[in-house]
């Protein structure tokens, strides 16, 4: 039986050019449940890189930045899959509000388990519960709260619409804001537990909003079976059939916008993250697109589009195609800037500042407008239904970023052989021993190709190789680094190095130089199996390491610890040293681990692409024909 709203509730508009009095509860529950939402999202990467490794009793091994990168993406992605089941679970059977409430309370479950990380059970168990259970919440809500936004206006204030639409994306940006410079702070300083906790808080004070102007709202009944009817109706499946193209086009920009969380974050960690006389956290970076959105929005309603429309008519699909158009802009300045990282610099992260202006101007011609445009285009029974098939648009565009990041992976010999050994022995002697001789690529023991893993606590601390493959290496990375002390620890130009022969491998190999980042390069061949890009690719890395200079405390460094808690907790389970005093190089020997597409050929790639959907998307927008259908 399907529930029906209580006649306690208004299901109609009034008949009032104002604007509707449940707005302001709406606007509120939004604001607050992005904080929850932003400030998760926004250390997500980092956590996986940097502190999922360290949060159990023993620690494992940190993800690698391609691996972060895939379930990222696969995270964002069933977050915007699962707005499918919440606009029919409202539509057909509970209603906007019931569905809202009724997810939101499993969306503060999940915000509990993320925080409960560490300190019961498996972390990874409770990271991917709390996952699931977010994307569940908070993806089943995204079409009800959209769509329940326009169910309180009617034909007498319709011209409000826009106008609120712009307020909804205020709210979202005015909590993304302050949750992406205060979570990964939190995170900094005080760990994941707090870190993920805090906004798991305002989960729950948006929950309480939104049912606090439970009698100041339209409730629209669920459709029921009616739903069904006018779905599959000739009206209604020409309606889906007109959008579904335009969400391709849209999905597109997803999968490059939503790096922003993602690679962008990565990219920021091998730049100068002091501007504006303040030293930022990378994640914190994010901050500036919700700052630049509460900006555009007024910027671009009254100044850049009357603008524009003066020269010619600025239709909502003519926006969007701007939009594609600016994203591939964006996207050839990181580019741009990935290339003076791959040379060795480390540019200011004010270039990356510059391309969020791009790009947040993209979202105000994108996003904004794909949302206000979905909605008018809908059948009146099909509103949530809609803004779902829009939402899965952020679903394929991040399946297609995780794709491309799974693709690229290459996986590590060395993990997989010390996986394999864990697997077969008793946990007694994982526990005291602190050598182990893995097979090679010819799965034999006591060969050239063998891999030597250094054990501590049961983990796996370190990889080398037998002595003429190490040695082999060893003389390379100690001509690299002399040549850095020659140049004031200061890693050699790839041109000076191409031209001296580093040597080879046993398996006569050349052994390759290239530089990851200002302070980091790798000496890589192409192993025992005589092919690059594969597991069995062998080399080092060499880290240069120089302490940074003592300073007098200013009044934030009071606000938190005299450590990072990354640090005390590494010091506690005894897997990394104190910080070094002087100088210093730091060797890691490796086997496979490395992606396909690194550098700047990863973002050039989503540049080309972007431009391509661009350049087609323009007949597009020429031949479609709208249609609106708005509330009686």
């Amino acid at each position: 039986m399907l529930w029906r709203v209580s006649q306690a509730y208004r299901d109609t508009p009034a008949e009032s050019s104002t604007m509707p009095p449940g707005i302001p509860y709406i606007i509120g529950n939004e604001a607050a449940e992005r904080f929850s939402f932003y400030g998760m999202r926004a250390i997500l990467v980092v956590f996986m890189t940097k502190y999922l490794w360290l949060m159990d009793s023993r620690a494992g091994s940190p993800m690698s930045n391609a691996e972060a990168t895939e379930h990222y993406h696969s995270f964002v992605m069933w977050v915007y899959f699962t707005p499918l089941f919440g606009a029919l679970l409202s539509d057909v059977f509970l209603g906007k509000f019931r569905t809202i409430m009724l997810l939101s309370v499993l969306y503060c479950a999940g915000h509990a388990a993320l925080a409960c990380m560490g300190m019961v059970g498996n972390s990874s168990t409770w990271l991917l519960a709390g996952l699931v259970m977010i994307c569940l919440g908070s993806g089943g809500i995204k079409p009800c709260v959209s769509a329940h936004v326009g169910d309180q206006f009617g034909s007498n204030n319709q011209h409000l619409l826009s106008k609120i639409y712009n307020w909804f994306y205020f709210s979202i940006n005015f909590g993304s804001f302050f949750s992406t410079l205060l979570t990964p702070w939190l995170l900094e300083w005080y760990g994941p537990h707090w870190a993920f906790g805090v906004p798991g808080v305002l989960m729950a004070v948006a929950t309480l909003m939104f049912w606090m102007g439970r009698h100041k709202f339209i409730h629209v009944p669920a459709g029921g079976w009616k739903f069904f009817r006018e779905m599959f109706s000739a009206e209604g499946l020409i309606a889906l059939a007109k959008l579904l193209p335009l969400y391709l086009f849209i999905a597109l920009f997803w999968a490059l916008y939503d790096q922003t969380g993602s690679s962008w974050i990565l990219q920021a960690e091998h730049m100068d993250l002091n501007f504006l006389g303040v030293t930022w956290l990378e994640s914190q970076i994010q901050a500036i697109n919700p700052i630049l959105i509460l900006l555009y929005i007024p910027l671009f309603t009254f100044f850049v589009y009357p603008l524009i429309h003066r020269f010619f008519p600025l239709s909502p699909l003519r926006k969007i195609g701007i939009g594609l158009f600016l994203v591939a802009a964006s996207f050839a300045l990181i580019t741009l800037i990935q290339s003076w990282i791959d040379a060795g610099q480390r540019p200011s992260v004010g270039w990356q500042l510059l391309a969020y202006l791009v790009i947040t101007a993209a979202e105000i011609m994108i996003s904004i407008v794909g949302l206000e445009f979905s909605y008018t285009q809908s059948p009146k029974n099909m509103k949530s239904l809609v803004m779902a098939f829009y939402l899965l648009a952020v679903f394929l565009g991040n399946f297609f970023t995780k794709e491309i990041n799974r693709f690229i992976q290459i996986p590590s010999s060395g993990h997989e052989q010390f996986s394999a050994l864990v697997a077969t022995q008793p946990e007694e002697w994982l526990k005291d021993a602190r050598n182990a001789i893995l097979p090679g690529y010819d799965q034999k023991t006591g060969t050239e190709d063998d891999l030597i893993a250094r054990l501590e606590n049961g983990s796996l601390k370190s990889l080398e190789f037998p002595d003429r493959t190490q040695q082999a290496f060893a003389a390379a990375a100690e001509r690299i680094i002399a040549e850095a002390k020659k140049r004031g620890n200061r890693l050699p130009e790839v041109e000076s190095v191409a031209a001296t022969n580093l040597g080879k491998d046993p398996w006569e190999n050349t052994i390759e130089y290239t530089i990851t980042s200002q302070s980091s390069c790798r000496l890589i061949s192409a192993g025992p199996d005589r092919s690059k890009g594969t597991a069995w690719d062998i080399g080092l890395t060499i880290d240069v390491s120089v302490p940074s200079a003592e300073k007098e405390p200013s009044w934030s460094d009071r606000l938190h610890p005299t450590e990072p808690w990354i640090d005390r907790r590494a010091q506690e389970l005894g897997v990394r040293p104190k910080k070094e005093t002087s100088v210093g190089y730091d060797i890691a020997y490796f086997s496979g681990g490395q992606t396909k597409w690194e550098g700047q050929s990863y973002y050039r790639f989503f540049t080309i692409l972007m431009l391509i959907f661009a350049l087609l998307y323009v007949p597009f927008a020429m031949l479609y024909r709208p249609k609106s259908y708005l509330a009686e």
